[in-house]
C-alpha cells in the first residue's frame, strides 16, 4: 500500500491544480525529478540501478530485465490499490493513479537509460525519458502532427539542448497521462461497480502498460557504450 500512498503524498497536491500548460508541465518535471532522485518507496535511480547491476554480475541486460520485472510488479500493486474504491471514489483515485504510475514509470525508464550509459543530469536525456512515457504509437502520432520533433533516441542524442522542448514534451506527457488513466477508469465504470473486480482490472492494465513502455524504452534507448572504442 505504501507505493500508491507515498507517491500521492509527495506530489499528489500538484495534480489537483493541474489546469493549465504551465502547471501541468511543472507537475511532470517534479515527477521526473523525484523519480530520478528517489520518491516514496523508490531509491534514487543511480543507487537502485547500480544495485541491480551488481546483483547481475555486471550484465547490463540482465540488470534491466530485473528492473522491468520489479516495476511491472509495483505497477500491478498500485494499480489494484488505486482502483478498488469503486465508482464513488473515481475522482479521488484518478490523481493517485496518475501520480503512482508516472513516478513508477519515470523511475523505470530512467533506470533503463542509466544502465544503457545515458547521463541522467543531461536535460536531453530527461526529455527522452519523458517522451518514452508516451509510448510508441503516441510518439509516432505526435511526430506526425509536429508536436514532437523526433523520437526519444534522437532527443537523447541531439547535438544541442533546446529549452523550448522541455515545456512542450512535459505538456504532451501530462495530457497523455491524465487521458490514459481517466479513459481507462471511465471505460471500466460498469466493472467498477464490483470493487474487487475493478481493482483486478486496474492491476492487470497498469502492469501490461508498464511492460509495454519498458519494451519501447529498451528499443529506443540503445546502449551508448556499444559505439565507444575499446
Amino acid at each position: 500500500m505504501g507505493i500508491a500512498k507515498s507517491t500521492a503524498k509527495l506530489v499528489g497536491p500538484r495534480v489537483a491544480s493541474a489546469a493549465g500548460p504551465k502547471v501541468t508541465s511543472g507537475y511532470v518535471r517534479v515527477l521526473l525529478e523525484r523519480a530520478i532522485d528517489g520518491a516514496g518507496p523508490f531509491k534514487p535511480v543511480r543507487v537502485a540501478a547500480d544495485a541491480r547491476l551488481a546483483l547481475a554480475g555486471g550484465r547490463v541486460e540482465d540488470a534491466i530485465d530485473e528492473v522491468v520485472r520489479v516495476h511491472v510488479r509495483y505497477a500491478s500493486a498500485q494499480g489494484f490499490l488505486t482502483n478498488v474504491g469503486g465508482v464513488a471514489t473515481m475522482v479521488v483515485t484518478v490523481p493517485a493513479n496518475v501520480t503512482g504510475l508516472a513516478v513508477l514509470q519515470c523511475h523505470m525508464v530512467a533506470a533503463i537509460a542509466y544502465l544503457r550509459g545515458y547521463d541522467l543530469d543531461d536535460p536531453r536525456v530527461r526529455n527522452a525519458v519523458m517522451a518514452c512515457l508516451l509510448g510508441k504509437d503516441e510518439v509516432k502520432k505526435a511526430i506526425k502532427d509536429k508536436r514532437l520533433p523526433s523520437t526519444p533516441m534522437a532527443l537523447a542524442t541531439s547535438p544541442v539542448h533546446d529549452p523550448l522542448l522541455d515545456d512542450r514534451i512535459a505538456r504532451e506527457v501530462t495530457t497523455a497521462l491524465f487521458g490514459r488513466v481517466t479513459g481507462k477508469q471511465s471505460a471500466s465504470v460498469l466493472i467498477r461497480k464490483v470493487p474487487i473486480l475493478g481493482g483486478s482490472v486496474g492491476a492487470v492494465s497498469d502492469a501490461v502498460h508498464t511492460a509495454k513502455l519498458a519494451g519501447y524504452a529498451r528499443n529506443e534507448l540503445r546502449d551508448r557504450r556499444l559505439a565507444l572504442p575499446r
